[in-house]
């Protein structure tokens, strides 16, 4: 669990102690048009995933279409500096595979004291949610599709 004063009480997104969460060793399977969520997530030097890209042991830019995808999906860095095709609301956009959003593992330090990922996660850089011509206010989590580039 956090340490004390590591959270605020209002962040939703730290672990909450004595409570279970879900881990996933697979994601679904991939198809020509791949359900899944898009979330937004900042991959640059002090953004959510607070560390290097596991890809590359870079960070990215806000302003770079990159993203993270769940433990299946990521499939042992196989996807890794590769493109995938993001689609939503009739337009889509190719993102750069940089990192993986854990779905076996979270709640502890290494994680940032996060819950692990379900297996359907796209984390998305500013870049591709306005490259997807997405109104602000419907940045955060949507229903998408993806395939391999």
């Amino acid at each position: 669990m956090p340490p004390p004063d590591y959270c605020h009480e209002d962040d939703s997104i730290c672990c909450i102690k004595g409570r279970n969460y879900t881990t996933y060793e697979c994601s679904p399977p991939i198809s020509r048009s791949t359900k899944a969520v898009l979330n937004l997530n900042s991959f640059e030097e002090g953004g959510d995933g607070g560390k290097p890209s596991k890809c590359d042991d870079k960070y990215h830019s806000d302003h770079t279409p990159v993203v993270a995808l769940s433990t299946g999906w990521y499939s042992s860095g196989s996807r890794c500096l590769k493109n995938i095709t993001i689609s939503a609301k009739g337009r889509s956009v190719d993102a750069m595979v940089v990192d993986e959003c854990d779905s076996s593992m979270g709640c502890d330090k290494k994680h940032y004291y996060l819950p692990p990922c379900d297996n359907n996660i796209v984390d998305a850089s500013q870049a591709v949610w306005r490259a997807l011509g997405l109104p602000l206010d419907d940045w955060g989590d949507m229903d998408i599709t993806w395939t391999d580039a």
